[in-house]
């Protein structure tokens, strides 16, 4: 049922964003976004994945100010967790259709560019449309096992293969053969460290347990910006609360749920990214990774919710207001 679109045509129609997509049709979705709004989206290939598929990332831009810092926006390094590209979809789309309408997303557009990858697990994605709903890792093979894939999650340079990831290739927390050994998460990497100077905002989308989670994951240790970082998780997690009658845990990944050495959240923030997080989406455990498309659309406004505070707080924090034409 998940992968059954009703419309004739599945990329038409209000409902698109209410719906989970195959990865052929988020990539034409792409090249379409940015076909019809070429003023402000422009797609970089910043690589292509173990199985050769490219890791297109879109770069929201209203205008050229000069020192201009951005956020970051990942989806779906978790092959199984549709809602997470369908939140980057929704993002997007909600950018684009409310920049004039909205004026906490013009404040953030205005101050901010945006880079959001959509699908930055592709052939895991693919796997998990075609042969095993449940897949979570990539698809990289390797010559000392016949197990396939990495968790790319537990491939970052950060407290490396640690207690939390396993060196064992048919786990499904495998760290791979060594930091960035995935040709997915070299890409991000080598993006943002190009980028480390501009990117404020690091934040990885992923699902399922409703949770607002920041730095580290890899440790017990607490991040010297720690309180601050848990201000604002804690109000985001207030405001779901508040309009969404739902409930967020919030805090740092490794006391909130579990020790995750090699998270992309950790390694941005070690890179200097002070603001890093990574949402998980709903829901708590009744539906899980299939979590049904009428739930799409409260997930992602929910997740959004969270990304506006987050983008405004960190605005008006690090940010000289921009004074009156």
């Amino acid at each position: 049922m998940q992968t059954r679109n009703v419309s004739t045509d599945p990329r038409s129609g209000a409902t698109f964003y209410e719906r989970y997509h195959s990865l052929e049709d988020i990539y034409f979705w792409i090249n379409r976004t940015q076909h019809e709004r070429p003023d402000i989206v422009k797609v970089i290939l910043i690589g292509s994945s173990y199985e050769k598929r490219p890791l297109y990332v879109l770069k929201l831009s209203v205008n050229n100010r000069p020192n201009k810092k951005a956020m970051w926006i990942d989806c779906g390094i978790h092959a199984r967790e549709w809602v997470s590209p369908a939140f980057c979809l929704w993002f997007v789309h909600h950018s684009l259709s409310f920049y004039n309408l909205n004026e906490d997303m013009r404040n953030i557009l205005d101050n901010m560019d945006v880079y959001v990858l959509p699908v930055m697990n592709p052939d895991g994605y693919k796997y998990t449309w075609t042969t095993n709903r449940m897949w979570r890792k990539n698809r990289s093979a390797s010559r000392s096992s016949n197990c396939i894939g990495v968790d790319l999650n537990r491939n970052f340079d950060a407290n490396w293969c640690t207690e939390g990831a396993s060196d064992e290739h048919c786990t499904e927390i495998y760290c791979g053969a060594f930091p960035e050994s995935e040709p997915e998460s070299q890409a991000v990497a080598n993006f943002l460290r190009r980028h480390k100077d501009v990117v404020q905002i690091y934040l990885s989308i992923h699902s399922y347990s409703q949770m607002l989670l920041f730095p580290y994951s890899c440790t017990l240790d607490e991040t010297e910006n720690h309180n601050e970082l848990l201000e604002m998780v804690q109000i985001a997690a207030q405001k779901i609360r508040r309009y969404y009658k739902n409930n967020y845990k919030y805090g740092s990944g490794a006391k909130t749920i579990y020790l995750a050495p090699g998270g992309s959240d950790d390694w941005a923030y070690n890179l200097g990214i002070k603001y890093s997080f990574t949402f998980e989406l709903q829901d708590r455990g009744r539906y899980g990774f299939l979590l049904p498309p009428s739930h799409i659309s409260r997930a992602c406004n929910e997740a959004l919710t969270a990304v506006k505070t987050i983008a405004l707080l960190v605005i008006e924090k690090t940010q000289a207001p921009t004074s009156p034409l």
